[in-house]
């Protein structure tokens, strides 16, 4: 758990900065398959299988609807994200840990910068530097090696010396080529396949943990962390 190194703390969004069991995605699921359903004119059924589809294939529905039919991102993004955020509550403890992180914190989530900052007000997250959406990478998701090249172009940070928090082992793929320390947030799963608990991610997963805010609890207790 040596992490003196870290200078930069990178953090995906959704079911890693709140618990699955929130089931926030769940609404969002629900938003993108009735705008399936609409813009492409499918049924219910076909509309589920085409957003997990393009999930799988593309990285996010997102970028399926845009590289196969064109699809404007950005009325898509408002209307799948206009979601009840009531079900999110402050978590302190977890801000005042990832708060005493030594140096840069950012967000790089697959969503767009002004939902992640709904959730992160929801959550009293207010403790980053940055948030980096979809639409900050032109619309290049994760796991494209451009959407991690544009949040690094951005920030200008050693991939050498960051770390990043993902519930998708996919999106970790990248970040260890380039360097970074990967910490898999809960069981991990790819894109709408949940994956087992004893699932071998492989070798780009470096550390697990199933409670984000006891491994940061962990690193502050047994001196993991540099100073700036």
């Amino acid at each position: 758990m040596e992490f003196r190194h870290v200078t930069t703390w990178i953090f995906d969004l959704d079911n890693t900065l709140y618990a699955p069991e929130v089931r926030l995605f769940g609404q969002i699921e629900q938003r993108m398959t009735a705008f399936v359903m609409r813009e492409l004119r499918v049924t219910k059924a076909e509309a589920d299988r085409l957003r997990s589809h393009y999930w799988r294939k593309h990285g996010t529905t997102l970028a399926g609807l845009m590289a196969e039919h064109g699809v404007d991102p950005l009325p898509y993004l408002r209307e799948v994200h206009d979601i009840d955020f009531s079900a999110l509550t402050p978590d302190p403890e977890l801000a005042g840990l990832i708060a005493a992180l030594p140096g840069r914190k950012i967000v790089h989530t697959n969503g767009d910068s002004a939902y992640a900052a709904r959730v992160l007000d929801h959550r009293g997250l207010a403790v980053f530097d940055a948030i980096h959406g979809v639409e900050e990478a032109d619309f290049h998701p994760k796991p494209d090696p451009r959407a991690y090249a544009a949040v690094l172009s951005a920030e200008g940070f050693d991939p050498a010396q960051a770390a990043m928090f993902e519930d998708d082992p996919r999106n970790l793929a990248v970040p260890h080529q380039l360097g970074m320390r990967t910490i898999l947030v809960g069981p991990g799963r790819h894109g709408p396949d949940e994956l087992a608990q004893d699932h071998d991610h492989g070798p780009h997963v470096h550390h697990r943990t199933g409670d984000l805010g006891a491994f940061l609890r962990g690193l502050a207790a047994g001196g993991g962390l540099g100073k700036i």
